[in-house]
């Protein structure tokens, strides 16, 4: 083998590798009817039910989930980028 295919497989399997983790972490954290918030969303909150992040020991950014009554009481869901600051600091 020579150095142009050695460095085209580890191109190749870096980008993979890339891919997959961006798919990772773009994809709901369970449920397909979850909304995605954007900024300048305007949601219809009466009553938040819970609030669930995807890493409880992480820092930087990640998944959150609200779930929430809007005001004619029906259960909606958004997800949203949030920042995670519980992993940040060693005790």
């Amino acid at each position: 083998m020579n150095f142009k295919t050695i460095a085209s497989a580890s191109l190749f399997a870096v980008l993979s590798f890339g891919a997959v983790a961006a798919n990772a972490s773009s994809t709901s954290m369970n449920d397909a009817s979850v909304m995605q918030y954007r900024y300048g969303d305007h949601l219809d909150v009466k009553k938040v039910l819970s609030v669930k992040d995807e890493q409880r020991l992480a820092c930087g950014p990640i998944n959150t989930r609200m779930d929430y009554l809007d005001s004619t009481g029906q259960q909606q869901s958004v997800e949203y980028r949030s920042y995670a600051t519980s992993g940040c600091h060693d005790n």
